[in-house]
């Protein structure tokens, strides 16, 4: 039997308050749902207006500005540049869809560490062997890496030339006379 979804009201006073504990909680803790897998809905508490993206980019902000951030400028700045093209709904599921092969891939490395060294509890020899394998397969993984990245540029460009020619079919039909050009 699955679980509800867990409900998180937000308050006007900017605070969350966790149904399922019956307490205040901040965004930390909701990361911590997130780490845990935790199905968890975030909801204005006068409109029910779902706000769980919203929480999410307030996490996501909060970990760029500390620490190490994943994200360059250069990167962010190509993700407010596709906002409002044709290309934005498509761009969305393409990251969703890497998303999920990087997740997947990792999924498969940490399966081999535990043939390796077992399910027990024994976190030096897995950071051990990890340090191990990035330091004797890091020219492979660099390789895969990107060659998996020339492919992702190969799709996105194909999708792109697609676009461009559904866009010169559907035009077709008019006619365009030198003359009334733009140009100057």
């Amino acid at each position: 039997m699955t679980e509800p979804v867990r409900l998180i009201k937000k308050y006007p006073n900017r605070r969350l308050y966790d149904t399922k504990t019956s307490a205040y909680i901040t965004l930390s803790d909701v990361k911590e749902l997130v780490l845990k897998f935790e199905l968890f809905m975030v909801v204005d508490a006068k409109s029910a207006e779902d706000l769980t993206r919203s929480i999410l980019l307030q996490i996501i902000l909060e970990e760029e500005t500390g620490g190490m951030p994943m994200f360059s400028s250069e990167l962010l700045s190509g993700f407010i540049r596709f906002y409002g093209s044709a290309m934005q709904g498509m761009l969305g599921k393409y990251l969703e869809n890497n998303m999920k092969t990087f997740v997947d891939f990792q999924n498969k490395l940490q399966d081999k560490s535990r043939t390796i060294y077992g399910n027990g509890d024994n976190t030096n020899m897995q950071t051990d062997f990890w340090t191990q394998f990035l330091n004797f397969q890091q020219p492979a993984m660099q390789s895969m890496m990107s060659t998996y990245m020339d492919q992702s540029s190969k799709m996105f460009q194909t999708m792109q030339d697609k676009l461009q020619s559904q866009t010169r079919t559907m035009f077709t039909g008019f006619q365009f006379n030198p003359g009334d050009s733009v140009e100057k």
